[in-house]
Order: structure tokens, then C-alpha cells, then sequence
């Protein structure tokens, strides 16, 4: 069986400047200290960090300085009493637990722990395992497949235990720091620790205390509230540093009533910050009383301080403010910006920016990140979601969500038609724009689903971007809450909506790989479109299905929904997907080694694209017989139909497949005895993968490059392709490793790999 290939748009996304999903938070701009819960985790790591800078106490308070907005999340600040109790069990940590109840300021303390120590790392990484989110708790298989995308493997191997097994090999040997954010428990975060012993460290933010991973090499450091002095400091320089000086007493009767909770503590700041006219004392009064209100129904001394500022922040605000602060919190969504704010709030783009900023000065949201976009904090979430289902009535919840799902689809359509610019496959355009949701409008019955090929003009609340680079930013980002929605549609019976969205989804999960996702996205989209009447998505549905379960390695139903998808084509006489049927079911036998059976199915593609004039097409599909041809050790053939593809690829602007083409024409040559052709052919090729940074054929062409050099007796330069080959491997698959390592072995005389 033939190893799993990229595709030819799935090449490997470079670093940019651009934010990436993987990548840090931003600090706070009031994390105030926690030096002993820092200088506590330096300890427990057990091992040293030459790049730590010397490290300073936090700034204090800064009476009378000029307030700002500022959120971070689960903001810390100050040493924090009842932090301590920290376990470990000696050598070096496998990974640092911190824990703490909901606002305590976990995330902080991780975060700006990571980022001391960032320079003892090759990469320092972020996931979200999203205990608390609406769509989650992550799958530890998912958070794997962005991880090892983080890192530049392409493709991510579809088994999940095979992934585990390659993110635990680059993050010892890199080495790779990680912070997993919000745990669920200990069993969703084990598969994403690093090998104990390595290099790599995961440091785990959970509400739990995780102690079962104490026997994977883990420590646990529990992280306690602030001390009240750490929490008028926080106070006073988050919110008004003269007020709270003047009256001493107040401040201490708001962070006790905010139980020296970071999070409440900053909300009650951000109130002195917007209303300069308060005592601090009548702040008090008002948190005092929400908190008398709320003990029976939550019992816990946080859990009532957090309330209670919540309430009281959410009383202050201005009746529009509230109103989109309640109905983004009803969205099963990870972040918000304006645009989607205006879309499912009722409100034109200027006004939803001004209750984001709104509600940004309230401490209730986020500021924006490079992205642009605003996200809550866990608990803030939580507590929106409940104002908007004790306030709003049923209708109301039901039509924001429906604008959500609307939105979402607009969105990820126009993201997939600029990833689509370019293409030049026929039938594989994006599906035309859905009706986007109109501000006064009400969304269409979910029973009465709109029209499959409905075409608008961009909305005013789109979401614009700039180049592939940001659309395959924004789908990445977006993916836990789009497959929410899907998922949510699937339920509600929005069932154009749920197809069209799987449709864009394909695209992200063609691009990233997603294969789990890929599939369970294709069962709820095929259902939809059967349940709607939708022949068209039906087809669409089955085609992105097949390639999915093919992608995941389950070849046998992969292809009997092929074969599904060809009968429908020919029902519908839609010839080019009938030829993307054929081609794809010849795919996925020739990656079984059905030879026969592929070679007919490409054949009868090739005639079908032929007759439609679909040239690119038509030469991917003699790529497909050229490499049967090589399995088949049929030289000639294969030379020709792979020097045919390669030349009809490039006048096309296919360059992946071009080089693809060539890699296989340069194998072909050399087996045919020209091996000073095939190696010409495959140097060619390395420098055009080289420039796409595609390092799955780059290490293809080197692994054939040495086979070549091999083979005319050059042992020492065989090696050196071999060696540079495996060096890529190890971002690919340990498998492919093996491999190599055996062609080192046997060129070695079974010495070490090192030694030629």
C-alpha cells in the first residue's frame, strides 16, 4: 500500500507574519506579578533555562495614572496567597500543571511563564482544548493535527496514534515548548504531552487538578487568589489608582467581595474606570448586594464574587451593548468581530463596533487580537449565554443563531472562492454566495431552506480578505466553530444552510488534512442535502465525502461512495463530476495497488476530460497512468505519459503538479537507464518543491536521488541524499524515518546510519 500524498493545493504554509492560531495569546497588560507562582515553576520544571532574563518583581500600583481599558485572560496579578502545595515526583517535567479555580488567572501565569523561557525552545506552541467552550472539549486527534501543522508537517498522518507518535519525536527532539489551555481532564491532555525524559515540556492550565498525569512525568503547581494586598493593587492600577488611595476601605470590601479573584477584580476596576463619578464604596454596596442574591445557587466564594461582578457590570451597560452582549453570548462561536456583530445583532457595522469597544472598556470582552477579532473569557462566555436565554425570548435566541449559521456560511463561501482563484479543475468552484443576513431582517424559516444556487452581492457585514494567506487564516481559526454551527444545523433542520457549509468547509479540510473532522462534516452535509431535495449538493456531498474517507485511510468506503457519486453524475448527466468520480475512484485503488482497476478508472477519466476540453483535468489524470506505469515497471510508457503531464501541467500553472510530474519522469528516466536524465529531472524538481515548501516531495525527490546515486556506485553521495531525506522525514512520518533508516542501513553494510 502506498503512503498517503499531498494533494497538489495542499502545500505547506510557510511562516508569515501574520497571527496564527497556534501561536501564544497576548500577555495582559496588567499582569501584576505572581513572582512566587513563577519562581515556584522554575523550580518544579527541574531543569535549567539559560536564556531566562533576570527576573524583576511586577510593577506595583500607579496612583493617578491615566486608567485604560485593557482584558486579558483570567488577568492576574500579585503573589497569590493559598497558591503553593506544588507536587512533583523528580527528574525533569514532562509537563507543569497549573491549576485553580475558574478566574484565578491560569492561563496568565502560564502564559507569561512560557514566555520567559521561550528562548530554551525551538518553538513555543498554544491549543485550546476548550473544556469550557461551547464546541468543545477538543479532541486531543484534532489538537495534534494543528500542532503538527504548526510545525510544518505535511501531510499530518491520518491515524491518530501515529500522529501522537510524530508530535512526541519533534517536540523532544526541536525542541517544543507548548501551553495546553482549559484541560478537560487528564485523559484529553496525555496524548499531547511530549516523550518524558526529551527536551519538549507542555505546561497545562486546567480546573481540575490533573494529578493522574503525575505518573506521566507531570508536576502540579495549584494556583491560589491573590492576597488582598496583591488585589487592591491590581485594582487601583487597572481602574483608578487615586480613588481607591483615598478610600483604603472601600477597595478592600470590593476585592473581598470579589474574593481577590483576578477576574472579578478587573471588572469591578473597569467600572471605576468608566464611571470616575463612583465611590468606591458604592461600588461595593452594589457587588454586596448582587453576591446576597446569588449564594444559594452558587455556594462556592468564587463562584458568587464572579456573579456578582458580572451582573453588575452587565446592569451598567447601555441597553444596545447589553442586548449584543447577550446575543453573542447565545453563538457557539470562539471569537466575534464587528462584522459578524452586526450581522446576527441587528446592527450596522459602526454601531456593532462601538458596543464591541463598549463592552471592551466593561472588561467583558477581550481587546482585539492581531486578528482583529474579540474573544470572551471562559466564564464571561458563560455568563452572556444565560442573559441571553433568561432575556431574550425563544424566537429571538432561534434567529441570532440562524443569522450565526448564515453568516458563518457567507463567510467561509467568500473565504473558499479566494482560496479557489486560480483553480483551473472545472466543477470544483465554490458553490455561489448564500443570501447574507441583513440587519431588520428576519432569517428564512429554517423549514422553508433557501434556493441551492443563489447568488448575492457581497454584504456590508462580510468579513474582507486580503489573499489566501488570510482566508486560510480565518477557516483554520474559525474551525471549531464552524463545524458548532454545522453541527447545530444539522439539529435545528437548516438543512441548505448545513450542506452549503460542509461544501465551503472541504476546502479547509482538503487544504489541513482535517480527515476526522473532514468526514463527520460529509455524513451531516449528505443527510442535509437528501433531507432538502438537493440534488446538487447530494452530488458535492458524496465527491468531498469520498475524498475524505480516502485521505483517512478507510480506501474500502471510500470507494463505494465514489462509486455513489459516479452513479449520481450520470443520473444527473453532470459529466465533469462523473470524471472526478472516475478519477478519484482510480486514485484510491492505485494507493491499495489495484493496478488494473486504477489504470481503467484513470483511462476512462482521461477520454471523459478529453471530451470536455478540460485540459488540467485531463493531464492529472495521465499523471495517475504514468505512475501506474512505474509500479508497473513499464519505463517507456511511463516517461511518455509523465513527460506529457509534466508539460500540459505547467502550461496550465499547475506548478505542484508539474513538479510532481517531474519527480516521477526523473524515477522513470533512471529506471529506464538514463540515470543521468532522471537525476537532472528530480534536481529540477527538489528546487521547485524547495520553493514551494512542500516537504513531503522534497523529501520524495531526495529519497530518489539517492536511489539514483546509488545505484551508479556513488555510495558517499546516495548517503548524503538519504540523510537529508530523513532529516525531513522526521517532520512527516516515523514510518518514512524507518524507511530511510533501512537505506542507510544497507548502504552502510548494516554498520550505523551515521557511517558510510
Amino acid at each position: 500500500m502506498s503512503e498517503p500524498e499531498p494533494r497538489s493545493g495542499q502545500a505547506h504554509r510557510p511562516e508569515s507574519g501574520a497571527a496564527s492560531p497556534w501561536r501564544l495569546p497576548p500577555e495582559s497588560a496588567y499582569f501584576m506579578g505572581r513572582d512566587e507562582d513563577l519562581r515556584a515553576l522554575d523550580r518544579l520544571a527541574g531543569r535549567p533555562f539559560d536564556d531566562a532574563p533576570g527576573f524583576a518583581p511586577s510593577p506595583g500600583p500607579a496612583p493617578g495614572s491615566t486608567p485604560g481599558p485593557g482584558s486579558g485572560r483570567d488577568a492576574a496579578g500579585g503573589p497569590g496567597r493559598g497558591s503553593g502545595g506544588a507536587l512533583r515526583t523528580g527528574g525533569p517535567a514532562t509537563a507543569l500543571v497549573v491549576s485553580g479555580p475558574a478566574g484565578v488567572g491560569k492561563t496568565a501565569v502560564a502564559n507569561r511563564w512560557l514566555r520567559r523561557h521561550a528562548g530554551s525552545f525551538a518553538r513555543v506552541l498554544y491549543a485550546d482544548l476548550a473544556a469550557h467552550a461551547p464546541y468543545g472539549p477538543t479532541r486531543a486527534a484534532d489538537v495534534l493535527e494543528g500542532l503538527l501543522r504548526a510545525l510544518g508537517v505535511d501531510p499530518v498522518p491520518p491515524d491518530p496514534a501515529e500522529r501522537g507518535t510524530l508530535w512526541r519525536v519533534l517536540a523532544a527532539e526541536l525542541p517544543v515548548a507548548v501551553l495546553l489551555d482549559d484541560a478537560a481532564s487528564a485523559a484529553q491532555a496525555r496524548p499531547l504531552l511530549p516523550a518524558a525524559g526529551e527536551g519538549g515540556l507542555a505546561v497545562v492550565t486546567s480546573r481540575g487538578s490533573l494529578s493522574a498525569l503525575l505518573a506521566d512525568g507531570a508536576v502540579l503547581h495549584p494556583l491560589g487568589a491573590l492576597t488582598p494586598d496583591a488585589a487592591v493593587s491590581l485594582l487601583a492600577r487597572a481602574g483608578d489608582g487615586e480613588r481607591t488611595g483615598r478610600e483604603p476601605h472601600g477597595a478592600i470590601d470590593v476585592v473581598t467581595l470579589c474574593a481577590c479573584l483576578p477576574l472579578p477584580v478587573r471588572l469591578a476596576a473597569a467600572q471605576l474606570a468608566l464611571h470616575p463619578e463612583q465611590p468606591v464604596g458604592a461600588l461595593a454596596a452594589a457587588l454586596s448586594r448582587g453576591r446576597g442574591a446569588l449564594d444559594s445557587a452558587a455556594p462556592a466564594e468564587g463562584q458568587a464574587a464572579v456573579s456578582a461582578a458580572l451582573d453588575e457590570s452587565y446592569r451598567l451597560l447601555p441597553s444596545a451593548a447589553a442586548r449584543t452582549y447577550r446575543r453573542l453570548g447565545l453563538l457557539p462561536a470562539r471569537s466575534c468581530t464587528p462584522p459578524l456583530a452586526a450581522a446576527v445583532c441587528d446592527r450596522t457595522p459602526g454601531q456593532a463596533a462601538a458596543d464591541l469597544a463598549t463592552l471592551v472598556r466593561a472588561g467583558l470582552l477581550e481587546p482585539p487580537g492581531p486578528n482583529g477579532s474579540h474573544r470572551f473569557h471562559d466564564l464571561v462566555r458563560a455568563h452572556a449565554r444565560r442573559r441571553g436565554e433568561r432575556d431574550e425570548t425563544v424566537l429571538v435566541q432561534e434567529q441570532t443563531v440562524r443569522r450565526y449559521a448564515e453568516w458563518s456560511l457567507h463567510t467561509a463561501t467568500r473565504a473558499v472562492a479566494v482560496l479557489a482563484r486560480g483553480s483551473r479543475t472545472p466543477g470544483r468552484a465554490p458553490h455561489a454566495l448564500p443570501p447574507p443576513p441583513a440587519p431588520d431582517s428576519a432569517p428564512s424559516t429554517p423549514s422553508a431552506p433557501a434556493t441551492d444556487s443563489t447568488a448575492s452581492p457581497a454584504s456590508p457585514a462580510s468579513t474582507a480578505f486580503t489573499g489566501e494567506e488570510a482566508a486560510l487564516f480565518w477557516l483554520d481559526d474559525e474551525h471549531d466553530s464552524l463545524m458548532a454551527v454545522l453541527r447545530r444545523s444539522s439539529a435545528a433542520g437548516w438543512d441548505t444552510v448545513c450542506w452549503r457549509l460542509a461544501d465551503a468547509m472541504g476546502t479547509l479540510f482538503r487544504r489541513l488534512n482535517a480527515t476526522a473532522q473532514w468526514t463527520e462534516a460529509y455524513e451531516l452535509g449528505l443527510a442535509a442535502a437528501r433531507r432538502a431535495g438537493s440534488r446538487a449538493g447530494e452530488g458535492r456531498m458524496l465527491l468531498s465525502g469520498a475524498e475524505g474517507l480516502r485521505e483517512a485511510g478507510r480506501y474500502e468506503e471510500a470507494a463505494e461512495c465514489y462509486a455513489l457519486a459516479r452513479h449520481h453524475a450520470e443520473q444527473d448527466k453532470d459529466p465533469y463530476q462523473q470524471a472526478e468520480a472516475l478519477d478519484g475512484l482510480a486514485t484510491t485503488r492505485l494507493r491499495v495497488r489495484r493496478l488494473p482497476s486504477a489504470a481503467a478508472g484513470f483511462r476512462d477519466a482521461l477520454r471523459l476530460r478529453e471530451e470536455l476540453a478540460d485540459g488540467h483535468g485531463a493531464a492529472l489524470s495521465r499523471l495517475g497512468l504514468g505512475e501506474i506505469a512505474l509500479l508497473a515497471h513499464d519505463w517507456g510508457s511511463a516517461v511518455r505519459q509523465l513527460a506529457r503531464a509534466q508539460v500540459e501541467l505547467t502550461a496550465y500553472g499547475d506548478g505542484h503538479g508539474a513538479a510532481r510530474a517531474l519527480t516521477l519522469l526523473g524515477q522513470g528516466k533512471a529506471r529506464a537507464g538514463d540515470s543521468r536524465g532522471g537525476e537532472r529531472e528530480l534536481r529540477t524538481a527538489l528546487a521547485a518543491f524547495e520553493t514551494l515548501g512542500a516537504t513531503y516531495w522534497q523529501m520524495r525527490a531526495l529519497e530518489l536521488l539517492g536511489q539514483v546515486a546509488h545505484a551508479d556506485g556513488d555510495r558517499e553521495r546516495a548517503h548524503a541524499h538519504y540523510a537529508q531525506a530523513r532529516r525531513l522525514a522526521r517532520h512527516l512520518s516515523p514510518a518514512t524515518v524507518r524507511r530511510l533508516e533501512e537505506r542507510l542501513r544497507e548502504l552502510c553494510g548494516g554498520g550505523p546510519v551515521g557511517e558510510v
